[in-house]
């Protein structure tokens, strides 16, 4: 079997640094602590918990005069001023896009608009997102958009990591709802390089292979897109997910992995795919 690993496939950068941070803190502490997972894979979690970077729920467990690490996805702002006032060591480990994107936010609310977030409800970064300002709207599906009332003046933003269909068909629906809209395309660069590089390779692939936990959701978005394209997708968390049966008349295997999946996981069902085709 052939097998092709999409050029970009696994962590962007925004994730690989918030990880590298974690494991540099750990180091330099003693220990770090993250309120939740510093990104959306338990194999990353595990890892970093073994190094000394502990998940906790909220700021109250974690001892005094420690550091705390806030995540890629951003942090809502009472949090921040909560764990200022604890005198807690801050390291701020949230993608730089993702800052970017609050920028954008409080600058559509500058000019006197209604805020719109589109995104997945409760997702960490969608929160973070609206935190930055007064009373927003998320918008998660089409339907959703067109059950919002008229509205005379609205900016409008996205989470990072939305498909650009979803993200289309809900802007056209706003601009039959908002007299006066604004739209800031927030989806960021490494999500439409991955999502363009999976429509070609599902296409071209007799089977895909996406790599991501299911807690992911640009991991999910990278399976749906490629299950448009070719029903023999199926997304895995490990190697230990793979079926042999999955490959049965296979001649060209293609695989794609989510930003918040390491290079190792990669390696290890490239490797176990490999050892399948010898098999065959």
């Amino acid at each position: 079997m052939k097998i092709i690993i999409a050029k970009d496939a696994g962590y962007c950068f925004g994730v690989r640094d918030a990880v590298n941070m974690a494991y540099d803190a750990a180091e330099k502490f003693g220990e770090v602590y993250m309120l939740g997972d510093i990104v959306h894979n338990e194999n990353v979690v595990d890892d970093l918990a073994k190094a000394g970077a502990k998940v906790v729920e909220k700021l109250d467990d974690i001892p005094p005069n420690s550091s705390v690490l806030f995540r890629a996805h951003g942090t809502k702002n009472n949090i921040w001023s909560d764990a200022e006032k604890k005198g807690f060591n801050i390291i701020d480990a949230t993608c730089p896009l993702v800052h970017e994107i609050h920028h954008e936010v409080k600058k559509l609310e500058e000019e006197g608009r209604k805020i719109i977030v589109i995104g997945d409800h409760g997702h960490d970064e969608v929160v973070a997102i609206a935190d930055q300002v007064q009373s927003p709207v998320v918008v998660s599906s089409k339907q959703e958009a067109n059950d919002l009332r008229k509205i005379k003046k609205a900016g409008v933003v996205s989470q990072s990591t939305q498909m650009i269909e979803n993200v289309q068909e809900i802007v056209n629906v706003l601009m039959t709802k908002v007299f006066d809209l604004r739209f800031v395309n927030t989806i960021c660069y490494p999500t439409k390089r991955n999502h363009e590089q999976i429509k070609v390779l599902s296409e071209t692939s007799d089977v895909m292979i996406i790599i991501g936990s299911f807690t992911s959701a640009n991991s999910k978005r990278l399976t749906e897109l490629s299950k448009q394209r070719n029903k023999n997708s199926y997304q895995v968390t490990s190697s230990d997910d793979i079926d042999v049966e999955w490959f049965r008349d296979c001649k060209t295997v293609g695989i794609s992995a989510g930003a918040s999946t390491p290079d190792y996981l990669i390696d290890q069902v490239k490797d176990k795919i490999n050892k399948i085709s010898e098999v065959k």
